[in-house]
């Protein structure tokens, strides 16, 4: 004996609305969320910054946060750059990576830490960046021998909070997909 089929007639129109409500909410909700994570990069970063060492404070105050344009897709990625500005604290890079000091230095009335120039120098140009090493070391005063200055990793450190910054930007997004405004910062 067979049974006769199951038939059940379900109405999906409301289930089909839902759906494409959250579309347009999810894609709204990118931007924010990427923010919030980058948000959270940004305050380690700038954290970091204020342990290290300062003598004019440039690096701290050239520290940004930017939407990037260009790696981003409107309503599908959403790119943010945390850097420093290089034209405000060119030592930004020795810095983070490190370098070889191969000079005296000292520090001018100004507060400018500048590298010693040999006597009988004085006046004359000095070498360009591009000069020889040899051009720079007869004009500069060496030191007896090169000191490798380890780097201090305020940029690459902030990657620590990797984990922070997805929970900022699930925070945020379920935030806004239920209706509500986007949170952004850290939450302590």
């Amino acid at each position: 004996m067979a049974l006769a089929p199951f038939i059940m007639e379900v109405d999906m129109a409301d289930f089909n609305r839902l759906v494409d409500r959250l579309e347009v909410d999810i894609s709204e909700a990118i931007r924010p969320a990427a923010q919030a994570a980058a948000q959270v990069f940004y305050d380690e970063v700038k954290r970091n910054v204020g342990q290290l060492k300062t003598v004019t404070g440039n690096l701290n105050k050239s520290i940004y946060q930017v939407y990037n344009k260009a790696l981003s897709v409107d309503g599908k990625i959403a790119a943010y750059d945390i850097s420093w500005n290089k034209t405000k604290a060119p030592h930004g890079w020795l810095v983070e990576r490190g370098h070889l000091q191969r000079y005296r230095y000292y520090q001018n009335a100004q507060g400018q830490v500048r590298p010693m120039v040999r006597p009988g120098m004085d006046g004359r140009k000095k070498p360009s960046k591009r000069a020889s090493q040899a051009t720079k070391d007869a004009y500069y005063v060496t030191l007896p021998s090169p000191i490798q200055i380890p780097g201090k990793a305020f940029i690459r450190k902030a990657k620590d909070k990797e984990n922070a910054a997805i929970a900022a930007a699930k925070q945020t997004l379920l935030a806004v997909l239920a209706g509500g405004n986007p949170v952004y910062g850290t939450q302590e």
